[in-house]
C-alpha cells in the first residue's frame, strides 16, 4: 500500500549504539516506500533554529530598495534576492519571493568552467539593517553542511554500504545552498476565493538531500505518493523535513525513491507562509558517466529486491514529474546540469549573464511544446489519452 503520512525519524537514536539498528531498519523504510521523512534531534541548538526563523522572516520586513540591493540578476552565481513570482517550474510561475544563499566562496578564476560561477560570494543584506543575518546564516549552513554529509553516510548504512560510499561526491570546500522563502496567501496575491495558487508547481530535488525547516504554522507542502495522491506534510515543530533527491535515486540504482512535491499558496486570509530549505551540494565537476559508472558501487540484491517488491505492490510508480538525473542530455556534468536548470528557473538572470544559454533552452521547449502538440493530434484521432502534464525540470525548492 502506498504511504498516507510522512514518518518521524529521531536522529538521536542513531548516535546510541544500541538504537542505531533500529534507526537504519526505519530510514531504509522511510527511503524506499516514501522518499520523505522528519527529522528530530537533528543537532541545531533552539537558540540558533528560533535565530533561523527570526532573521529569515526579519529579511522581508526590510525597504525594498535594500532587497534590489542585493538582486539575484545583480550576479551571475544565482545568488541573491527574487522578487514575488520571479521563478518558475513545471512552465508557470512560483508565488514566493526569497533569497538564496549558499556557503561563501571566492569568485572563480578565468580559466574554471562556466557553471563555476555558481560558487561565489553571497550577496548579504547590508548588515545596518540585519546586524545579526550574515552570522546567524553562516553558522546555520556551516552546522547543516555536517549535519547532511552525516545523515547522508547513514543513508548508505540503511542500504548496507560502506559509510564513506558517498565521500567521492563531496569536495572539502563542499558548497551547499539555502534559500529563506514566503509564500504569500492568495488574497495577497490577488487570486479569488477557490483559486489554487502555486507556491512552487511539481517538482523533484535534483541532487542528494535536502532539508527543509518549515517556519510557520501553515500547511502547504504536499508529497505526492505511488499512486498520485497529494499528501500533506503538515509542519512539526523541532523537525525538518528530509527529501531525497534525484541524484541520489540515481546513485543507488533506484532504492532511495526521489519523490515529487509541491507547495500550495496559503488560504485567503491565513498570512505568509514561510520557508528555509537547506539543500546539501555535490562535486559539481562530476560526470553524469561517473555516476552511472562508479556510483557507489553496488547495492545489495537483497536490498534492491526490497524496492522491487515495494514497486510490485504498490502496481507500479504514478508520477507527475519525469526522472531526469542521467547521461546523454546536453549537460555532462552536474555542474552543466544546475547552471541550465538555473537559467530555466530566473529568466532574467539567464537573460544578461548566460543569453546563448537561455537561448538553446526556448529553443528545446519549443521543440517539446511542438511534440506534444503532434502527440496529442495524434493520440486525439486515434481516441487515445496522452497525458502532456509530465514536466522534466529538477529544481530546488521547498
Amino acid at each position: 500500500m502506498s504511504f498516507i503520512s510522512i514518518p518521524i525519524l529521531d536522529l538521536a537514536l542513531a548516535r546510541d549504539p544500541r538504537t542505531k539498528p533500529q534507526f537504519l531498519a526505519d530510514l531504509r523504510h522511510a527511503l524506499m516506500e516514501v522518499g520523505f521523512l522528519y527529522l528530530k534531534n537533528v543537532g541545531i541548538p533552539d537558540e540558533l533554529w528560533q535565530q533561523v526563523i527570526s532573521e529569515g522572516k526579519a529579511f522581508f520586513d526590510i525597504p525594498q530598495e535594500e532587497k534590489l540591493k542585493i538582486e539575484m540578476k545583480n550576479a551571475p552565481s544565482f545568488l541573491g534576492y527574487s522578487q514575488l513570482s520571479a521563478e518558475i517550474t513545471a512552465g508557470k510561475i512560483d508565488h514566493r519571493e526569497q533569497i538564496d544563499l549558499s556557503t561563501d566562496h571566492p569568485v572563480p578564476g578565468p580559466d574554471a568552467p562556466l557553471y563555476d560561477n555558481l560558487l561565489a560570494p553571497n550577496q548579504w543584506p547590508a548588515s545596518d539593517v540585519l546586524p545579526d543575518f550574515r552570522r546567524v546564516y553562516t553558522d546555520y549552513m556551516r552546522r547543516m553542511g555536517a549535519i547532511s554529509i552525516a545523515f547522508t553516510s547513514l543513508i548508505a548504512e540503511a542500504i548496507e554500504l560502506p559509510p564513506d560510499a558517498f565521500t567521492r561526491y563531496f569536495e572539502p570546500d563542499q558548497q551547499h545552498k539555502l534559500k529563506i522563502v514566503k509564500y504569500p496567501d492568495v488574497s495577497e496575491l490577488g487570486l479569488g476565493d477557490g483559486v489554487e495558487g502555486q507556491g512552487v508547481g511539481p517538482h523533484k530535488d535534483s541532487m542528494l538531500t535536502s532539508y527543509l525547516l518549515q517556519a510557520s504554522d501553515h500547511r502547504g507542502l504536499q508529497v505526492q505518493n505511488m499512486r498520485g495522491e497529494w499528501i500533506d506534510c503538515p509542519p512539526l515543530d523541532g523537525t525538518l523535513v528530509v527529501a531525497i533527491g534525484q541524484g541520489m535515486e540515481a546513485l543507488t540504482q533506484g532504492v532511495c525513491a526521489s519523490t515529487t512535491h509541491r507547495v500550495l499558496s496559503p488560504a485567503a486570509g491565513a498570512g505568509a507562509r514561510f520557508s528555509i530549505p537547506f539543500f546539501q551540494g555535490v562535486r559539481a565537476s562530476t560526470t553524469f558517466e561517473e555516476l552511472e559508472s562508479v556510483g557507489v558501487g553496488q547495492v545489495p540484491e537483497g536490498i534492491r529486491r526490497q524496492r522491487e517488491k515495494v514497486l510490485e505492490a504498490n502496481g507500479g510508480r504514478l508520477d507527475d514529474v519525469e526522472f531526469t538525473f542521467r547521461k546523454g542530455g546536453v549537460a555532462a556534468t552536474l555542474g552543466e546540469a544546475t547552471l541550465r536548470n538555473r537559467v530555466k528557473s530566473h529568466p532574467d538572470v539567464g537573460e544578461r549573464w548566460y543569453p546563448e544559454i537561455l537561448r538553446d533552452i526556448r529553443e528545446e521547449q519549443a521543440r517539446e511544446a511542438a511534440q506534444k502538440q503532434g502527440d496529442t493530434a495524434a493520440a486525439s484521432a486515434k481516441g487515445d489519452a496522452v497525458d502532456v502534464s509530465k514536466q522534466s525540470q529538477a529544481v530546488e525548492a521547498h
